[in-house]
Protein backbone atom coordinates (compact mmCIF):
# COMPACT_ATOMS: atom_id res chain seq x y z
CA UNK A 1 0.00 0.00 0.00
CA UNK A 2 1.42 3.57 -0.78
CA UNK A 3 2.46 5.73 2.02
CA UNK A 4 0.53 8.78 2.82
CA UNK A 5 2.04 9.63 6.13
CA UNK A 6 1.44 13.38 6.80
CA UNK A 7 -0.25 14.13 4.33
CA UNK A 8 -3.94 15.73 4.90
CA UNK A 9 -6.52 14.45 2.76
CA UNK A 10 -10.56 16.15 1.90
CA UNK A 11 -12.37 13.20 0.42
CA UNK A 12 -16.08 14.46 -0.62
CA UNK A 13 -19.01 11.96 -0.89
CA UNK A 14 -17.36 9.93 1.73
CA UNK A 15 -20.05 8.71 3.68
CA UNK A 16 -20.69 5.81 1.52
CA UNK A 17 -19.68 3.95 -2.03
CA UNK A 18 -16.32 4.93 -2.93
CA UNK A 19 -15.90 8.00 -1.23
CA UNK A 20 -15.81 5.95 1.54
CA UNK A 21 -13.82 3.53 0.21
CA UNK A 22 -11.58 5.98 -0.19
CA UNK A 23 -11.59 7.30 3.23
CA UNK A 24 -10.57 4.28 4.50
CA UNK A 25 -7.93 2.96 2.11
CA UNK A 26 -6.38 6.47 2.80
CA UNK A 27 -6.61 6.35 6.68
CA UNK A 28 -4.63 2.87 6.67
CA UNK A 29 -2.18 4.67 3.93
CA UNK A 30 -1.46 7.00 7.08
CA UNK A 31 -3.47 10.11 6.04
CA UNK A 32 -4.99 12.80 8.58
CA UNK A 33 -8.41 12.53 6.07
CA UNK A 34 -11.66 14.68 6.41
CA UNK A 35 -14.81 12.56 5.72
CA UNK A 36 -17.00 15.25 3.83
CA UNK A 37 -20.86 14.64 2.92
CA UNK A 38 -23.89 16.25 2.87
CA UNK A 39 -24.94 13.43 5.16
CA UNK A 40 -23.26 14.50 7.93
CA UNK A 41 -24.29 11.91 10.45
CA UNK A 42 -23.14 9.75 8.26
CA UNK A 43 -19.98 11.21 7.25
CA UNK A 44 -19.26 11.16 11.65
CA UNK A 45 -19.97 7.38 11.81
CA UNK A 46 -17.88 6.38 9.21
CA UNK A 47 -14.92 8.75 10.54
CA UNK A 48 -15.24 7.50 13.98
CA UNK A 49 -14.71 4.08 12.34
CA UNK A 50 -11.21 5.12 10.98
CA UNK A 51 -7.72 6.05 11.95
CA UNK A 52 -6.97 9.97 12.00
CA UNK A 53 -10.17 10.79 10.58
CA UNK A 54 -12.75 13.59 10.82
CA UNK A 55 -16.54 14.08 9.64
CA UNK A 56 -17.63 17.47 8.76
CA UNK A 57 -20.82 18.68 6.61
CA UNK A 58 -20.34 19.99 2.76
CA UNK A 59 -22.82 20.37 0.32
CA UNK A 60 -21.36 21.30 -3.09
CA UNK A 61 -24.31 23.30 -4.22
CA UNK A 62 -23.51 25.71 -1.27
CA UNK A 63 -20.08 27.83 -2.51
CA UNK A 64 -20.23 29.23 1.82
CA UNK A 65 -20.32 25.50 2.78
CA UNK A 66 -17.46 24.19 0.19
CA UNK A 67 -15.20 27.55 1.77
CA UNK A 68 -15.93 26.23 5.44
CA UNK A 69 -15.13 22.65 4.49
CA UNK A 70 -11.23 23.57 3.17
CA UNK A 71 -11.19 26.46 5.26
CA UNK A 72 -11.49 24.80 8.04
CA UNK A 73 -8.70 21.61 7.33
CA UNK A 74 -6.41 24.39 6.42
CA UNK A 75 -6.69 25.94 9.64
CA UNK A 76 -6.89 23.18 11.96
CA UNK A 77 -4.20 20.58 9.70
CA UNK A 78 -2.27 23.96 8.43
CA UNK A 79 -2.18 22.26 5.31
CA UNK A 80 -4.15 20.41 2.20
CA UNK A 81 -2.07 17.58 0.26
CA UNK A 82 -5.04 15.38 -1.33
CA UNK A 83 -8.26 16.72 -2.56
CA UNK A 84 -10.29 14.06 -4.18
CA UNK A 85 -13.50 15.66 -5.49
CA UNK A 86 -16.04 12.25 -5.07
CA UNK A 87 -19.40 13.88 -4.64
CA UNK A 88 -21.89 13.83 -7.23
CA UNK A 89 -25.48 14.71 -7.51
CA UNK A 90 -27.13 11.06 -8.71
CA UNK A 91 -30.54 12.25 -7.31
CA UNK A 92 -32.71 12.40 -10.58
CA UNK A 93 -32.23 8.66 -11.47
CA UNK A 94 -34.70 7.97 -14.85
CA UNK A 95 -35.77 11.35 -15.08
CA UNK A 96 -32.66 12.78 -16.39
CA UNK A 97 -33.41 11.95 -19.83
CA UNK A 98 -32.95 12.32 -23.62
CA UNK A 99 -32.40 17.04 -24.07
CA UNK A 100 -35.84 16.97 -25.87
CA UNK A 101 -37.71 16.05 -22.53
CA UNK A 102 -34.84 17.88 -20.40
CA UNK A 103 -35.89 19.26 -16.90
CA UNK A 104 -33.68 22.64 -16.84
CA UNK A 105 -34.13 22.68 -12.98
CA UNK A 106 -32.42 19.13 -13.09
CA UNK A 107 -29.56 20.21 -16.29
CA UNK A 108 -29.04 23.57 -14.06
CA UNK A 109 -28.47 21.19 -10.36
CA UNK A 110 -26.24 18.64 -12.49
CA UNK A 111 -24.09 21.15 -13.15
CA UNK A 112 -23.77 23.26 -9.94
CA UNK A 113 -22.86 20.16 -8.03
CA UNK A 114 -20.87 18.00 -10.58
CA UNK A 115 -19.37 21.55 -11.72
CA UNK A 116 -19.06 24.02 -10.05
CA UNK A 117 -19.02 22.36 -6.70
CA UNK A 118 -16.18 20.63 -8.09
CA UNK A 119 -14.69 23.48 -9.35
CA UNK A 120 -14.73 25.57 -6.36
CA UNK A 121 -13.98 22.78 -3.81
CA UNK A 122 -10.74 22.55 -6.14
CA UNK A 123 -10.55 27.03 -6.39
CA UNK A 124 -10.39 27.03 -2.73
CA UNK A 125 -7.37 24.21 -2.25
CA UNK A 126 -5.24 25.35 -5.01
CA UNK A 127 -3.90 28.23 -3.36
CA UNK A 128 -2.68 26.66 0.04
CA UNK A 129 -1.13 23.61 -2.41
CA UNK A 130 1.08 26.31 -4.14
CA UNK A 131 2.33 27.73 -0.88
CA UNK A 132 3.47 24.48 0.79
CA UNK A 133 4.91 23.40 -2.61
CA UNK A 134 2.36 20.94 -4.10
CA UNK A 135 -0.39 18.74 -3.74
CA UNK A 136 -2.65 16.40 -5.41
CA UNK A 137 -6.33 16.42 -6.63
CA UNK A 138 -8.10 13.70 -8.27
CA UNK A 139 -11.61 14.16 -9.61
CA UNK A 140 -14.14 11.16 -9.72
CA UNK A 141 -15.95 11.39 -13.03
CA UNK A 142 -17.84 8.36 -15.09
CA UNK A 143 -17.16 6.41 -17.86
CA UNK A 144 -20.49 8.22 -19.55
CA UNK A 145 -18.32 11.38 -19.71
CA UNK A 146 -16.85 9.20 -22.94
CA UNK A 147 -20.01 7.30 -24.17
CA UNK A 148 -23.67 7.95 -24.85
CA UNK A 149 -26.51 7.24 -23.58
CA UNK A 150 -30.34 7.04 -23.67
CA UNK A 151 -30.36 8.67 -20.57
CA UNK A 152 -28.41 10.58 -17.53
CA UNK A 153 -27.68 13.25 -20.64
CA UNK A 154 -27.27 16.02 -18.05
CA UNK A 155 -24.89 13.78 -15.68
CA UNK A 156 -22.85 12.50 -18.82
CA UNK A 157 -22.71 16.19 -19.86
CA UNK A 158 -21.41 17.66 -16.08
CA UNK A 159 -19.49 14.53 -16.18
CA UNK A 160 -17.28 15.37 -19.30
CA UNK A 161 -17.18 19.14 -17.74
CA UNK A 162 -14.96 17.87 -15.13
CA UNK A 163 -12.87 15.92 -17.36
CA UNK A 164 -12.14 19.45 -18.98
CA UNK A 165 -11.67 20.84 -15.56
CA UNK A 166 -9.00 18.20 -14.85
CA UNK A 167 -7.01 19.05 -18.01
CA UNK A 168 -7.21 22.73 -17.45
CA UNK A 169 -5.78 22.24 -13.86
CA UNK A 170 -3.65 19.98 -14.87
CA UNK A 171 -2.06 22.27 -17.89
CA UNK A 172 -1.90 25.57 -15.72
CA UNK A 173 -0.63 24.42 -12.17
CA UNK A 174 1.80 21.63 -13.28
CA UNK A 175 4.61 23.82 -12.75
CA UNK A 176 3.51 24.63 -9.66
CA UNK A 177 3.82 21.42 -7.99
CA UNK A 178 -0.10 20.03 -8.46
CA UNK A 179 -0.96 17.19 -10.14
CA UNK A 180 -4.75 16.64 -11.33
CA UNK A 181 -6.20 13.82 -12.65
CA UNK A 182 -9.73 12.06 -13.16
CA UNK A 183 -10.77 8.43 -12.20
CA UNK A 184 -13.71 7.29 -14.59
CA UNK A 185 -15.67 4.55 -12.69
CA UNK A 186 -18.45 2.45 -14.20
CA UNK A 187 -21.55 1.24 -12.79
CA UNK A 188 -19.68 -0.17 -9.42
CA UNK A 189 -21.56 -2.16 -6.57
CA UNK A 190 -22.04 0.02 -3.81
CA UNK A 191 -24.10 -0.78 -0.97
CA UNK A 192 -27.11 1.47 -2.29
CA UNK A 193 -26.94 -0.24 -5.86
CA UNK A 194 -26.98 -3.91 -4.75
CA UNK A 195 -29.60 -2.81 -2.86
CA UNK A 196 -31.46 -0.98 -5.67
CA UNK A 197 -30.24 -2.13 -9.05
CA UNK A 198 -32.42 -4.62 -11.14
CA UNK A 199 -30.78 -7.94 -11.18
CA UNK A 200 -31.48 -7.95 -14.89
CA UNK A 201 -29.91 -4.42 -15.19
CA UNK A 202 -27.20 -5.58 -13.94
CA UNK A 203 -26.72 -8.71 -16.01
CA UNK A 204 -26.83 -6.22 -19.01
CA UNK A 205 -24.22 -4.12 -17.85
CA UNK A 206 -22.06 -7.24 -16.68
CA UNK A 207 -22.38 -8.61 -20.22
CA UNK A 208 -20.75 -5.38 -21.57
CA UNK A 209 -18.13 -5.37 -19.15
CA UNK A 210 -14.92 -7.16 -20.22
CA UNK A 211 -14.01 -8.46 -16.54
CA UNK A 212 -15.91 -11.53 -15.40
CA UNK A 213 -17.00 -9.51 -12.35
CA UNK A 214 -18.45 -5.75 -11.85
CA UNK A 215 -16.63 -3.41 -9.72
CA UNK A 216 -17.06 -2.60 -5.86
CA UNK A 217 -16.08 0.28 -4.16
CA UNK A 218 -12.63 -0.65 -3.18
CA UNK A 219 -11.82 -1.46 -6.85
CA UNK A 220 -12.50 2.53 -7.61
CA UNK A 221 -10.73 3.47 -4.59
CA UNK A 222 -7.52 1.59 -4.70
CA UNK A 223 -7.52 3.24 -8.33
CA UNK A 224 -7.45 6.88 -5.93
CA UNK A 225 -5.25 5.66 -3.54
CA UNK A 226 -2.55 5.02 -6.44
CA UNK A 227 -2.75 8.82 -8.02
CA UNK A 228 -2.65 10.35 -4.92
CA UNK A 229 0.15 8.67 -3.93
CA UNK A 230 4.16 9.55 -4.52
CA UNK A 231 4.12 6.58 -6.48
CA UNK A 232 2.38 8.44 -9.25
CA UNK A 233 4.14 11.52 -9.21
CA UNK A 234 4.72 11.50 -12.96
CA UNK A 235 0.77 11.30 -13.89
CA UNK A 236 -1.02 14.27 -14.06
CA UNK A 237 -3.66 15.53 -16.29
CA UNK A 238 -5.09 12.01 -17.01
CA UNK A 239 -8.44 10.74 -17.48
CA UNK A 240 -8.28 6.91 -15.36
CA UNK A 241 -10.93 4.69 -16.51
CA UNK A 242 -11.79 1.78 -13.84
CA UNK A 243 -14.61 0.42 -15.49
CA UNK A 244 -13.55 -3.17 -16.00
CA UNK A 245 -13.15 -2.01 -19.81
CA UNK A 246 -16.52 -1.35 -20.51
CA UNK A 247 -15.46 2.21 -22.16
CA UNK A 248 -12.67 0.77 -25.13
CA UNK A 249 -14.87 -2.02 -27.05
CA UNK A 250 -17.54 -2.13 -29.32
CA UNK A 251 -20.71 -2.89 -27.27
CA UNK A 252 -22.36 -6.21 -27.88
CA UNK A 253 -19.08 -8.41 -28.60
CA UNK A 254 -18.02 -8.62 -25.01
CA UNK A 255 -20.45 -11.32 -24.59
CA UNK A 256 -19.51 -13.40 -27.44
CA UNK A 257 -15.92 -13.54 -26.89
CA UNK A 258 -16.38 -17.35 -26.49
CA UNK A 259 -17.35 -17.34 -30.21
CA UNK A 260 -13.41 -16.13 -31.31
CA UNK A 261 -11.75 -18.34 -28.06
Amino acid sequence: MPDLSGKVAIVTGAASGIGAATARLMSEAGAIVIVADIDEAGAKRHAASLKNAHGRFVDLADAAAIEMLIGGALAEFGRLDILHNNAADLSAGVRDADIETMDLELWDRAFAINVRGTMLCCKLALPAMVKQGGGVIINTASNLALQGHLIQSAYSASKAAVLQLTRSIATSHGKKGIRCNAVLPGLTLSESAEANLPAELREIVLGETLTPYLGRPDDIAHTVLFLASDEARYITGQIVAADGGTSIHVPGFARFSALFA
